[in-house]
């Protein structure tokens, strides 16, 4: 009745959690057990196959318990097959671990698994947790990062009482926009050729659809196309009901020299090639609005690492005529915004470039930190406050940020980040913050005192990419099998705590990275298969402009190229698919919130599967990552769906019955199949 599923792998990265007093264990030893129920006994083996967790609402009552709630949890085993399982979970308070002794609860409604269940106290400490599970003199233990025949020294599932992440975040899809390449809704303020010079570069207006590259070598950063926030709002039915996003993040809109305006000039006031800063309240009022679709929420880029050398703090070529900056005079009241080693031409710089200088943080409470964030007129609070009413920031360069000149990651860097926390969640409790982090952001998702999500480079653009176009997200040739797919994303997820997954942003392209579409060869069933993906995973999806219909483009400037208004329209395959997509995601909460379980890894044919389930819906993704139409045969005993029973593949409408455990259908090349019951 029972077929074979794959041990969980080892995770692909692993860290020490920086609380746990414990050395790196193995996480995997042994070979699977046998995963038939019909041998499920007590017989001094724990059968693995059988064994499930995670932090889903059938599996943990409180996601986001406050210091006064205890935590129910329930672990999954074969019906018979073990004789006890205990919770062990270490305590940051004491700096202990205690045992909670499970008890035996329920069967699942096919009568194929036992329920156990066991509590953890309230309190307001953080604590981690595992699970031991004993079939006689057998023992395996069982965390987020897999299951192990040796106690494991990583990878537990996190409970972090008092941290929240915003609900909107966890539901929603959002829309990423390069405003100036996106649409021309007010050709009055179009940048035109030679408008102003800097750095060398005179600006240069490109006609919509044409190169992204300058005409004069070097001044990639000076072309622009009319893009602007009236374009965006203009747009606004076409994003939130053709495609059916409902969070845009917008790449930075504040007063900048370049087209890229990662260089600010001025916080408090819009470019006028992107509009006013009436503009923005207009635009932000129409996304919040549902009289052209859902309520949208809207995320702004906050780029406080470093200004740029124009902005008026710095004032590099004495273009403020009312202010003295640091680079003008030491004597300038802003000299200690930035470190200078040598004043005035030697700084500490982003990445080294002269044009972006960092600014220095100094202590808590510094003038700086006022300014950005911590003073009431502060940049980060104006735009979350009334007229504007922003719904989150996301961080740029969100590691560096420090003081004294430093590289940030450091414990002035997580101090900053708990200040910004603080002060965000003082104007609006339910706002985002998204750190902008290539890596494993655990360091300021973890203890649930700094980000709410993180880009997840990490955890799935490149693990997708490599998967379904051999390339990592730079170009470069990088393939890996199902197998390794899926315990790249095992891994990833192992990093963070779950509310911390459910907003993690899960994009195909970004503006620093090639496009998918041009990673995939321009075969746009690629494409297809990683919207598949994309919707039905854990995390926030998020479209970069272009992807769903599968923008070509190389690295930059050239993955910032304008979208092409023809092909956005609903009668396009890709784009009418991701609205399908994104309202099957809409109507089923358990694939926003409902629990992940690998169904199925076949590396011979590149076939995938998982499900995500919850109380009201058992869900089966299935994904085919070859060229041809496979026949592929999805487990579903594993989610409890009982035999005899229907299921409906949400796409084509087509309905199973599920025989002998599981669902057979046949799947095209680089697509998929999402069953539900």
């Amino acid at each position: 009745m029972f077929g074979n599923t794959k041990c969980p792998h080892d995770r692909r990265r692993q860290r020490a959690r920086r609380i746990l007093p414990l050395t790196l264990a193995a996480i995997l030893a042994g070979a699977c057990a046998s995963p038939s129920a019909s041998a499920a006994s007590n017989d001094n083996n724990v059968e693995w196959n059988g064994l499930f967790h995670d932090q889903g609402p059938m599996f943990d009552n409180h996601v986001e318990p406050t210091a006064s709630q205890s935590v129910t949890l329930t672990f999954r085993t074969f019906k018979g097959d073990v004789t006890g399982v205990n919770i062990k979970y270490y305590d940051s308070a004491d700096s202990q671990f205690h045992v909670v002794a499970m008890h035996w609860a329920s069967n699942d409604p096919t009568g194929v698994f036992d329920y156990w269940q066991g509590t953890i106290p309230a309190s307001g400490s953080e604590k981690y947790y595992r699970f031991q599970v004993t079939d006689g003199t057998a023992t395996a233990w069982y965390n987020a990062a897999g299951i192990s025949a040796s106690e494991p020294g990583s990878g537990d599932f996190f409970i972090i009482p008092g941290f929240t992440t915003p609900s909107w975040m966890k539901n929603g899809v959002m829309y990423q926009i390069f405003p100036d390449r996106f649409y021309n809704g007010n050709t009055a303020n179009d940048v035109t050729n030679g408008q102003y010079t800097y750095a060398g570069c005179a600006t240069e207006k490109h006609a919509w659809g044409s190169s992204v590259y300058a005409n004069v070598s070097g001044c990639n950063t000076a072309v622009f196309f009319g893009g602007d926030l009236a374009g965006v709002d203009q747009k606004l039915g076409y994003i939130k009901n053709t495609l059916g996003a409902n969070i845009i993040y917008l790449n930075p809109i504040f007063l900048s020299p370049s087209n890229h305006k990662y260089d600010t000039e001025d916080y408090m006031t819009v470019d006028p090639a992107f509009g006013s800063n009436s503009t923005l309240q207009t635009l932000s009022a129409d996304i919040h609005s549902t009289g052209n679709g859902p309520k949208g929420y809207l995320v702004l880029d906050g780029v406080f690492n470093h200004t740029g050398d124009t902005h008026k703090w710095f004032d590099r070529y004495n273009g403020w005529t009312s202010i003295t900056g640091a680079y003008e005079s030491q004597s300038s009241p802003y000299y200690g915004y930035y470190t200078f080693q040598s004043w005035p031409n030697t700084y500490s710089a982003f990445f080294g470039f002269s044009s972006m200088p960092k600014l220095d943080y100094g202590a808590s409470g510094s003038a700086v930190r006022n300014a950005i964030y911590g003073a009431s007129t502060s940049v980060v609070k104006t735009y979350l406050k009334s007229p504007y009413s922003i719904d989150g920031w996301r961080l740029d360069a969100a590691q560096y940020l420090d003081a004294g000149g430093g590289n940030g990651s450091d414990a002035t860097n997580h101090q900053i980040m708990a200040e910004l926390r603080t002060a965000v969640k003082s104007v609006n409790a339910n706002a985002d913050i998204l750190g902008e982090f290539w890596g494993n952001a655990g360091p300021w998702t973890d203890d649930g005192a700094e980000w709410d999500g993180a880009m997840n480079y990490d955890g799935f653009t490149q693990p997708v990419s490599e998967w379904i176009t051999g390339q990592d997200y730079s170009g470069n040739s990088a393939s890996i099998p199902v197998s390794q797919f899926d315990s790249w994303l095992h891994g990833t997820r192992a990093n963070y705590p779950t509310n911390v997954q459910q907003v993690m942003s899960n994009f195909l392209s970004s503006h620093d990275i090639t496009r998918f579409g041009n990673r995939a060869g321009g075969d746009i069933w690629k494409t297809y298969l990683a919207l598949f993906f994309q919707m039905t995973y854990v995390g926030t999806p998020t479209i970069y402009y272009g992807d769903e219909y599968g923008m070509q483009g190389g690295a930059d400037p050239d993955n910032r190229r304008t979208f092409d208004w023809t092909v956005g329209t609903s009668t396009n395959s890709a784009v009418a698919l991701a609205h399908k997509l994104i309202a099957i995601r809409n109507a089923y909460p358990a694939l926003r919130t409902g629990s992940f379980m690998t169904l199925l890894t076949d590396d011979t044919h590149k076939l995938y599967a998982y499900g995500r389930f919850d109380a009201s819906n058992r869900i089966a993704v299935a994904l085919n990552n070859d060229s041809t139409s496979h026949s592929i045969t999805v487990p579903v005993w594993q989610l409890s769906m009982a035999n005899g029973s229907t299921v409906t593949e949400l796409i084509s409408g087509t309905q199973y019955t599920v025989q002998n455990g599981a669902v057979t259908l046949t799947v095209n090349g680089h697509y998929g199949a999402i069953l539900a019951q």
